[in-house]
């Protein structure tokens, strides 16, 4: 068995790949980094590094290759003979790999090759819509009919946390990825074309927007909390952050209201929300998985936009009738974010400085209600004067 993943970074050799190997496929990766590419090929396997009880357990995932991306028509063979197929590229590079995958859609056409489930590892609501259509694209109508008759589009949410492999490590291994040992694969049950393939900890479930929202609104969310909150307190390090109780009850009253809200929305029970919520607060506290402030707070322009995890969980919230006071502060925090060389963040505090909270948060979030523009802009002044005695009172419910 054959799988294909695009993108040889940190999700691709250090969750999804796994996955393929442990499941019996041997892994072509495609990537456009040539020491990456002939690396894959000298060594065909990779080294593993699960991080457990403050120590690395060294693991191998093996039985790979690679090609080349820039390599149009190896890309095309590749995915012509392909059994499964990912993509884990960040969504500002489809525009540049539909192209390439609309050959191998055409190749597999001329092979009278049947489906080809894609396992779109995307951090953007509705990527596999979105890789579709810049594939199609590329397309005409005949294989556009073999394509939406064979290709399926199954979007994913990933969980794992993939941080920066420590330099010592490195050095000695280029091909090393360090990962934490959550290992699970939530994908959307109704995506797939023919049948589902068996796959290791891959989870198929619908309808799948409650794990995509659970991801984004609660996950994702509460991580920018404890970066932006860690940030006024002048930690590095997200452990840090959440070691910090008063952080770690903001964030925990964050999760508590985005879990209300998407269990009011999707019509869920809340108990697994709720689990879901303690469990990543234990995650952060992975000292090995070395998560900065900086990188998971960074470019504030697109994590506080409109549907992004703060503003996204906070109108889900309010439409839904939950309070979200908690969420507020995350969103008054990241206004106040800035790290050096975040230019998109200094953009937000900069402007936030020069016209008013209520005119950065229409600007950016689209939030424009008065007593949500009053209540972020409360926390927000407080916090720039005084950040302890700021979460102090919102704590206690004071401020």
């Amino acid at each position: 068995m054959k799988a294909v993943m695009y993108g040889a970074g940190n999700i691709g050799r250090g969750f999804i790949a796994q996955l393929f190997t442990e499941s019996g496929y041997h892994t072509t990766f495609v990537d456009v980094v040539d020491s990456v590419v002939n690396e894959l090929n000298d060594k065909n396997e990779y080294p593993l590094y699960i991080t457990r009880g403050g120590e690395y357990e060294r693991n191998k995932v093996v039985n790979v290759d690679a090609v080349n991306g820039k390599d149009p028509e190896a890309v095309a063979e590749a995915i012509s003979e392909a059994d499964i197929m990912a993509t884990a590229v960040g969504v500002n590079i489809l525009k540049f790999i539909a192209e390439p995958i609309s050959l191998g859609v055409k190749r597999r056409m001329r092979k009278s090759k049947g489906t080809l489930n894609i396992i779109v590892c995307e951090n953007k609501i509705d990527a596999n819509v979105y890789l579709h259509d810049l594939i199609a694209g590329y397309l005409d109508d005949e294989e556009k009919q073999y394509f939406d008759d064979n290709f399926g589009f199954v979007e994913a949410s990933i969980g794992r946390m993939v941080p920066a492999t420590p330099a010592e490590i490195k050095e000695k291994e280029p091909l090393a990825v360090c990962v934490e040992p959550f290992c699970t694969l939530p994908v959307d049950r109704d995506a797939f074309k023919g049948g589902i393939p068996e796959i290791k900890n891959m989870l198929p479930f619908a309808p799948f927007e409650l794990f995509i929202e659970r991801k984004l609104y609660m996950h994702n969310m509460s991580h920018a909390v404890c970066a932006y909150l860690g940030n006024l307190f002048g930690y590095k390090y997200i452990w840090e952050a959440a070691g910090d109780m008063r952080i770690r009850y903001i964030a925990l009253g964050a999760l508590t209201e985005s879990a209300s809200a998407l269990s009011v929305y999707h019509k869920t029970d809340i108990r697994p929300l709720i689990e879901h919520a303690f469990d990543l607060l234990t995650r952060y506290d992975n000292k090995l998985l070395g998560d900065t402030v900086a990188r998971v707070g960074n470019d504030t322009k697109r994590k506080l936009s409109p549907a992004d995890r703060l503003p996204g969980a906070f109108k889900r919230a309010a439409e839904t009738g939950v309070p979200n006071g908690f969420i507020a502060c995350g969103i008054a925090a990241g206004l106040l974010f800035a790290p050096e060389g975040d230019l998109s963040s200094a953009e937000i505090r900069d402007y936030t400085v020069e016209n008013g909270v209520g005119a950065a948060l229409e600007k950016y979030s689209e939030i424009t209600d008065d007593a949500a523009v009053s209540e972020i802009k409360r926390y927000y002044d407080a916090m720039k004067r005084d950040p302890a005695s700021a979460l102090d009172g919102i704590i206690k419910g004071t401020l």
